[in-house]
């Protein structure tokens, strides 16, 4: 018996399944995370109800607001020097012509592709081999490198999309080349830079590896603090603390695909 094509069952396209166990498994451990940082037991394994107790507690910690605070003074000094460094970095590979410029811009984009762990031996050694004392700032300078890098890029493909005829339009009206860049290209370069500095101000924060290589004593980061203590077993408190991060950097990441998405409308 033959049946009509509109009476059969859909079938389930393997991409679909695909997908759904790919989601499963990237923020299942994420919602088990933020469902255990309520519970009123101090062990993360067993449940005893429900309460906010363990993220009252996070505002009183002083080792996690010194953390918190040495975290925020890292990143907020590395994107601030990465964001003008970087964006002077991207204009003069796209604008100027120089010997060695593919070699230059490979090496500038090396930190991207290169493990985090030999980023940190060797700003290390660096450091050793200079005697520079290890402190707040060193984490700073080697945060820049990565920080540069990813400001760099997001910078680069913003600037694919401009005119550059602009520029040439407001020298030949009597503009000098700094006033043209400050007054034409980089309010055109603006969005892409605040979002490279987003994205790089959350890598930074989240950053352990390279920060634990290069910090002093009393340097101690956000998320060097939170390893120090899930050493002794995973509690509730830091449970809450590693939702707040997630919940910020999502956040902050968003806003950044957000300013990017918006200038791209209007552009087009």
């Amino acid at each position: 018996m033959n049946l009509d094509s509109s009476q059969k069952k859909p079938r389930v396209a393997w991409q679909a399944v695909f997908s759904v166990v790919m989601f499963v498994m990237m923020y299942l451990p994420i919602l088990v995370l933020a469902f255990y940082s309520f519970n009123s037991s101090p062990y993360s394994a067993t449940w005893q109800g429900f309460t906010l107790d363990w993220y009252n507690k996070l505002f009183s910690d002083e080792r996690i607001l010194s953390a918190l605070k040495n975290s925020l003074i890292v990143a907020c000094s590395a994107v601030s020097i990465a964001a003008v460094l970087g964006t002077l970095m991207a204009v003069g590979i796209a604008r100027y012509q120089f010997p060695g410029k593919a070699l230059y811009r490979g090496i500038s984009y090396l930190p991207l592709i290169i493990p985090d762990i030999a980023i940190a031996v060797a700003t290390l050694v660096f450091l050793a081999a200079f005697a520079i004392p290890l402190s707040l700032w060193t984490i700073v300078a080697a945060h820049v490198v990565f920080c540069l890098a990813y400001v760099a890029l997001v910078v680069s493909s913003r600037l694919t999309n401009i005119d550059p005829h602009l520029e040439e339009a407001a020298l030949d009206l009597g503009a000098t080349p700094m006033q043209a860049f400050i007054q034409v290209l980089l309010p055109q370069l603006m969005p892409g830079i605040i979002a490279g500095c987003l994205l790089a101000f959350v890598l930074s924060l989240d950053d352990f590896l390279i920060a634990s290589f290069t910090a002093g004593s009393g340097s101690n980061t956000l998320p060097m603090e939170i390893f120090s203590r899930i050493r002794t077993g995973v509690k509730p408190d830091i449970n809450a603390l590693s939702v707040i991060l997630i919940l910020v950097s999502a956040i902050v990441a968003f806003i950044a695909e957000l300013i990017r998405a918006d200038r791209e409308d209007k552009d087009s």
